[in-house]
């Protein structure tokens, strides 16, 4: 699936609920299916500064593919996480560089989200493109 489709087929999930308080509930649930996060990449390395909730971001590079592993321990924020992962998880670098921020105002977060949970996803978007184009500058392939 393409980004652009991703990102369509999580608004239309959106948009199935009447009210924020169901989006919410569907967010939170998508964060209780987000993969397990490595134990040992639970440390400061990986946490996601600019983020009031504990995020933890391990990139790895695989044939030219970029993987991340996340997680938080705030309910509603994991869910973010796993949107996020969604839409940026198992791209390339310039895929993942070329995601639209516009995607953040599609799903209707923009509007939503309190100032500080908008500035701790912008730090994970942030980060996410960051890794990127690290890999990308490097010519990493594994």
């Amino acid at each position: 699936m393409t980004i652009a489709e991703t990102i369509a087929d999580l608004a239309e999930q959106l948009e199935q609920f009447s009210d924020w308080e169901d989006r919410y509930a569907h967010i939170i649930a998508m964060g209780k299916h987000l993969q397990q996060y490595p134990e040992e990449f639970r440390s400061d390395d990986f946490l996601v500064r600019g983020c009031q909730s504990r995020v933890w971001l391990h990139p790895s590079m695989d044939q030219g593919v970029v993987h991340f592993d996340a997680d938080s321990e705030a309910l509603i924020v994991k869910g973010l996480v796993a949107m996020l992962m969604k839409i940026y998880n198992h791209r390339t670098p310039d895929e993942i560089l070329s995601v639209p921020s516009d995607f953040v105002s599609r799903l209707g977060l923009d509007a939503h989200l309190s100032q500080n949970r908008a500035n701790g996803l912008s730090a994970m978007m942030k980060q996410l493109a960051l890794y990127a184009l690290a890999y990308k500058v490097s010519g990493a392939s594994s």
